[in-house]
C-alpha cells in the first residue's frame, strides 16, 4: 500500500482541483496543497499516518492564512449598480394583471414597460404599484 500512497495523494489533489474548478468560490484549493504536501511527505516517509497529519495540518495552516486575504480581496470588489435599479420605490401602473404571486404581468414605470410579480395580492390593470425590488428581468411589486 505504501508503494500507491504517492499516486493516492497525487490522485486526491486533482480530484480536488477539478471539483475547485466547477465551483465559483474557493472550497478546496487549501485541499489541492495539502495533497500535494502529503504526496513529498511519502519520500521522507511510509507512515499513513504522518502523511495523513501533513495533509491535514498543511491544509488548516493554507486555510487560515488565506482565507482572510481572499475575503478581503471579494470585499474590495466593488458591486456594479445597474440602471434598472433606480426603479426601486417607483411608483407605476399596472398594464396587464397580475393575479397572483406566480403570474407574470406587465407594468409601467417610468415611462418603461416592464415584466412583474406582486409581492403578495393580485393586482388588476389600471391599479397602482410600487416596486419593491428587482428579481432578474422581472420587477417584484406591490398595490399602493
Amino acid at each position: 500500500m505504501q508503494e500507491y500512497m504517492p499516486f493516492i495523494w497525487i490522485g486526491f489533489a486533482v480530484l480536488m482541483a477539478v471539483c475547485e474548478a466547477f465551483t465559483s468560490q474557493l472550497v478546496s484549493i487549501w485541499f489541492v496543497i495539502g495533497a500535494g504536501c502529503a504526496a513529498v511527505a511519502t519520500i521522507f516517509t511510509p507512515s499513513i499516518p504522518i502523511q495523513s497529519a501533513v495533509f491535514l495540518i498543511v491544509s488548516l495552516v493554507a486555510l487560515i492564512v488565506t482565507r482572510p486575504l481572499v475575503n478581503k480581496l471579494k470585499k474590495s470588489k466593488s458591486r456594479i449598480s445597474t440602471n434598472a435599479e433606480r426603479l426601486i420605490g417607483r411608483i407605476g401602473d399596472v398594464i396587464s394583471d397580475i393575479t397572483d404571486a406566480e403570474t407574470i404581468g406587465q407594468v409601467k414605470v417610468s415611462g418603461e414597460i416592464w415584466s412583474a410579480k406582486s409581492a403578495n395580492t393580485p393586482i388588476l390593470k389600471g391599479e397602482k404599484i410600487k416596486v419593491l425590488s428587482i428579481e432578474g428581468v422581472k420587477l417584484i411589486v406591490e398595490k399602493i
